[in-house]
């Protein structure tokens, strides 16, 4: 099969398009024909070799590497100990995550452990099934549940989603994956959203019912909104404690992104900041198919690459500017051996 490895730590320029072993079953799995992948932030920041970590954070892999965690496609092989799933059925799913590297998206085919899929929503192709499930899963276990019990590894305390329904909710970098699912789904639960991202991205945002927009590159959010209960800050980084002046007193920041360093400060005026890492989890993504069936909740494609071409891929990501999800497509010509 052809998949996309690399063999050092660098720029999209170390993505190799090439042969490779078909991936052997293992208990638990099955094989995917992958006909797409979405492409996600952990993607070229692993490729960098997750530079902006401190370095005990920063991973260890064994070359070559195959990014990749979000596929959509069609099961041809299961283990013996898979019930659940059938050769023929259509599937979806983010594959393994967060390990670090053993996702193994950028292929052909992709053996994956059954519990990480759900079986593709009707009616969605595969670029649209490949763009939904780290965004949308990150979106539902920051907003509508965990639906897990591991370590938190960015505070001592389990993530706790605060109800949604009536309250005053901001989105910053809503135009993205996460963000533009995240709006989707607040929005289902019944919140007012108010939504940041550049002016090119008002009509795509409004479209997604967005009740308030701001344009970051005119008006800076924290000077115009105001009485927030909750900030879902996609972006995250070193900047996301400008968001606790928008804030309610007793409300929340929720940052994607590691950085926050105003923890004093969001104490003393009751706010409570809170992370987590998003998790394989086929029964949430289940869920979200539901969403995805009725017309809910939509995935937004900025847009698509060969596989062939995930270095181009990354570079679109690197642009910045992107209007939802960036996909791979994968041409249907080879049989597994």
């Amino acid at each position: 099969m052809k998949a996309v490895r690399q063999y050092e730590f660098g720029g999209p320029e170390v993505l190799r398009y090439e042969d490779a072993p078909v991936p052997r079953l293992k208990p638990g799995e099955v094989l995917v024909r992958v006909h797409a992948v979405g492409i996600n932030p952990p993607d070229w920041y692993l490729r960098d070799g997750y530079k902006m970590l401190p370095p005990e954070w920063q991973p260890t892999v064994s070359f070559p590497l195959v990014l990749g965690t979000d596929v959509s496609g069609v099961v041809v092989a299961v283990a013996d100990d898979v019930q659940s799933l059938a050769v023929g059925e259509e599937v979806f799913g983010m594959v393994r995550f967060p390990s670090v590297g053993e996702s193994q998206g950028y292929a052909e085919y992709v053996a994956a452990p059954a519990t990480d899929l759900a079986r593709k929503p009707a009616g969605l192709d595969h670029v649209q099934a490949a763009g939904a499930p780290m965004a949308g899963l990150t979106a539902w276990q920051y907003l509508i549940e965990l639906g897990h019990q591991a370590p938190n590894p960015f505070q001592p305390d389990p993530h706790r989603p605060v109800p949604l329904r009536g309250k005053r909710i901001l989105v910053n970098g809503a135009a993205g994956g996460v963000g533009h699912m995240a709006v989707q789904l607040a929005k289902w639960q019944g919140a007012y959203v108010i939504v940041v991202a550049s002016g090119k991205h008002e009509t795509f945002l409004r479209e997604l019912s967005a009740d308030e927009f701001i344009d970051y590159t005119i008006t800076a959010a924290e000077d115009v909104a105001q009485d927030v209960d909750l900030v879902l800050d996609t972006l995250g980084g070193p900047t996301t404690g400008r968001f606790l002046q928008v804030l309610k007193q007793g409300g929340a920041l929720f940052p994607v992104f590691l950085g926050f360093d105003a923890a004093e400060e969001a104490a003393r005026l009751g706010i409570t900041v809170s992370m987590t890492q998003v998790r394989s989890n086929g029964s949430q993504l289940a869920e979200l198919g539901r969403l995805l069936t009725d017309g809910t909740i939509q995935v937004a494609i900025d847009s698509t690459f060969p596989l062939a071409e995930a270095s181009k891929a990354h570079e679109r990501a690197a642009h910045g500017h992107i209007q939802g999800k960036i996909v791979l497509t994968v041409a249907q010509n080879c049989l597994p051996e």
